[in-house]
């Protein structure tokens, strides 16, 4: 049930400037515009932010930036000027959130770091999202996601056994820390309601990547070694992993003994369930290629369609493998309303995909679409700064804004 328009949103009120760029920061901050934040987005003079340069571009805007910057308002400001930090310091002053993605050291160097910052703000969230941390000794490595991916253990176990390791195929190392950047941020702000404060929250991509994986992690604390590539197997259960149709193939899963029977009575091979081969996952997962194969000489005569619904009528967990373009043009996707139709500020209409989770309590997310590089400069600087327009003008013939 759609809860009425009046109820306000979890974060309406909260302010929160966004000096990050690309991925990881601008999500983190798209996150709580989605939310009912007021994300006020930072971006260079006549060239915004560097993903406002990557294809596709939807009448000239770009797709990646669009859906990564929902939400928010653009100014521009000359932050290497004296007159344009002078501003941002302001900014920091009114804002109850500060994200930043910069490399450990940047911030300081232009006198935006933490210890400044809280001293212009003391109740201020100050939120720093980096490769390696704000200190170790990796700290001032660049990083993108695919090094932090290489170096954080998920392609170590990711892809065939006779293969190299493989990447992950989306950015999965940005789009986690951001999560985490949100997660800290919401976190401190309900701290600083308790105790007057604000804080510094850390977030490391590499550190984030590590805590995804659970089943790698439980297995070394367990005094084993880490699974390697598997292909699409599972470390820990058999058979949980994708066998060939006639027309694709399919993932059947099946995590304890009771499923397994229903699976080997499913597939017309109750001697399966016999065999002491696969009494139990333990054993099931020692002979997975065995059984594996005796799946799969019953997979492989039949379509996707057709072994999904009869893995379905015995209540056994299995899907095709669709595309992510396969997946939101299903009914279900359609019916969570997980693409969110928004005119964005050029006139084009592109599908936005907000934060996933639903409140029963919160009015529904407010306007999705991406600010045009700029647009809200002046108006920010007026309402927020009570700057004139002969202040505005004169930034702007002197190249601040």
């Amino acid at each position: 049930m759609t809860p009425p328009a009046a109820v306000p949103a979890p974060l309406a009120g909260v302010k929160v400037l966004d000096l990050s760029r690309v991925l990881a920061g601008p999500l983190c901050a798209s996150m709580l515009a989605d939310l009912g934040a007021e994300v006020v987005k930072v971006e260079i003079p006549g060239r915004g932010d560097d993903s406002r340069a990557f294809g596709p571009f939807l009448d000239g805007e770009s797709c990646y930036f669009m859906l990564v910057n929902r939400g928010k308002k653009s100014i521009t400001l000359d932050m290497k000027s004296e007159e344009g930090l002078a501003i941002v310091r302001r900014l920091v002053a009114g804002a109850d959130i500060l994200i930043e993605n910069f490399r450990p050291g940047v911030t300081q160097r232009l006198g935006l770091d933490y210890e400044r910052a809280r001293l212009l703000n003391p109740r201020l969230v100050y939120v720093s999202i980096s490769g390696f941390g704000q200190d170790g000794p990796l700290a001032q490595r660049p990083a993108y996601d695919h090094i932090v991916q290489a170096m954080g253990g998920i392609m170590s176990v990711t892809g065939w056994p006779d293969g190299a390791p493989t990447r992950i195929g989306d950015a999965v190392g940005d789009v986690v820390a951001g999560l985490y950047g949100a997660f800290g941020a919401l976190a401190a702000l309900l701290q600083r309601d308790r105790t007057g404060t604000g804080q510094h929250v850390d977030v490391a991509m590499l550190d984030a990547m590590a805590s995804l994986q659970m089943v790698t992690l439980s297995q070394i604390a367990g005094g084993l070694p880490s699974p390697g590539r598997l292909g699409n197997a599972h470390p820990v259960s058999a058979p949980m992993d994708s066998f060939a149709g006639t027309d694709g193939h399919v993932v059947i899963a099946v995590a304890n003994d009771p499923l397994f029977l229903r699976l080997a009575e499913a597939i017309g091979r109750k001697d399966l369930s016999d065999d002491p081969r696969f009494s139990t996952d333990a054993r099931r997962l020692v002979h997975r290629d065995a059984l594996h194969a005796a799946i799969e000489a019953w997979t492989a005569e039949r379509s996707v369609e057709t072994i999904v619904a009869a893995m379905a009528a015995a209540g056994i967990p299995a899907a095709p493998i669709w595309t992510l373009s396969e997946m939101l043009a299903s009914d279900h996707a359609r019916h969570r309303g997980l693409l969110r139709e928004t005119r964005q500020p050029n006139g084009a209409v592109l599908g936005v995909m907000p934060q996933p989770v639903r409140f029963s309590g919160a009015a529904p997310e407010g306007d999705l679409a991406a600010p045009a590089l700029g647009a809200d400069t002046a108006a920010v600087l007026a309402a927020e700064l009570g700057l004139t327009d002969d202040q505005i003008a004169g930034l702007k013939a002197r190249g601040v804004i």
